[in-house]
């Protein structure tokens, strides 16, 4: 069994727990913040720009924050957005930085010398899907065509991803290829800084296929504009149903990527309380309702202590993988 489950698991877990509010002011459907800016540290189009933009808009939707503000600052494979929250932390107590599984597996590589300790830990929010797709007007049709044109062009098929080498998207595919009983580090993996500028390579021919977040494609395949190969989830996603399982293609791998958001160091607690309880009660709301299941995201809900010892287990355990498939 190939598997990238360890974000699975947690996510299965912390999606059918109770939220726990103890000790936090109760947001009663009230505004908890005047104001909130969200520091994505990759480009237009990718999921971590997706998941501030849909968090921002169910927010002040729901009447939780009053205005919420965006900032694209790519660079680093996330670094250089990290590197700003930590230099300018004095004046950046209503900002939050949008983050996920590779801020994790980019420390553990060395890519940026910073790691999640180095900041504040806000709160774990989603979990997103992965997926393989290729552009509609592609000849693969099925995870089973993907696998026959790479075996049969070797290094000259591409496979592009929103990471660096040894990235989450990397990884995602990696693990697809142990699974099919393929070498997981010997295909061509073509890295992009973002998932919207991995997505454009797609469409403009540069690669053959894409490993990307499944909301990232969900748009796009609605459009018409690329094909949803697979996904690693266990069963067939509501918000694009026409898209299959690679379970059900023979390939067991599953996997789950969470979203969260962490804030400058020295944080004050009570500006902590505040961004933690307005994300707990968007919970409750039809307007966060509307966003998750329009991406396909699935809930997670993780902050503070629990954020923090949910990050070491995970660091840990993605090391361990990482290891396995000789990346470390």
């Amino acid at each position: 069994m190939s598997t990238l489950g360890w974000t699975r698991r947690t996510a299965i877990a912390a999606a059918t727990a109770t939220f726990a509010l103890t000790g936090f002011a109760q947001a009663d459907g009230h505004q908890v913040l005047d104001e909130l800016h969200f520091l994505i540290p990759g480009g237009a189009g990718g999921g971590w720009d997706g998941t501030a933009r849909g968090t921002g808009e169910a927010l002040t939707g729901a009447g939780l924050v009053g205005s919420a503000s965006y900032e694209n600052m790519s660079g680093g494979g996330g670094g250089v957005a990290i590197a700003h929250l930590i230099e300018n932390a004095d004046s950046m107590n209503n900002t939050v930085m949008v983050n996920s599984t590779p801020i994790v597996i980019r420390s553990l590589t060395g890519v940026f010398p910073q790691s999640f300790r180095d900041l504040t830990l806000v709160a774990g929010t989603i979990g997103d899907y992965a997926a393989l797709v290729v552009n509609t007007d592609s000849e693969i049709q099925t995870m089973d065509d993907l696998l026959a044109a790479y075996r049969e062009d070797g290094t000259g098929f591409a496979v592009g991803g929103g990471s660096v080498p040894g990235g989450l998207d990397h990884l995602v595919a990696a693990s697809v290829m142990q699974a099919a009983g393929e070498d997981p580090t010997a295909f061509n993996y073509i890295p992009y800084d973002a998932g919207g500028a991995a997505m454009a390579g797609l469409l403009s021919g540069e690669i053959q296929a894409l490993s990307t977040g499944f909301s990232e494609a969900v748009a796009l395949a609605q459009q018409g504009e690329v094909r949803i190969l697979g996904v690693t989830s266990d069963e067939r996603v509501a918000a694009f149903e026409d898209a299959p399982t690679m379970k059900e293609q023979g390939l067991d791998t599953t996997f789950v990527n969470w979203r969260g958001f962490f804030a400058a160091p020295g944080l004050p607690e009570e500006q902590l309380i505040k961004m933690q309880t307005a994300i707990a009660a968007m919970y409750d709301t039809p307007e966060w309702e509307e966003v998750r299941a329009r991406n396909g995201w699935v809930n997670i809900y993780n902050n503070g202590d629990d954020f923090r010892t949910f990050l070491e287990d995970q660091e840990q355990e993605i090391g361990d993988l990482m290891k396995t498939l000789g990346f470390l």
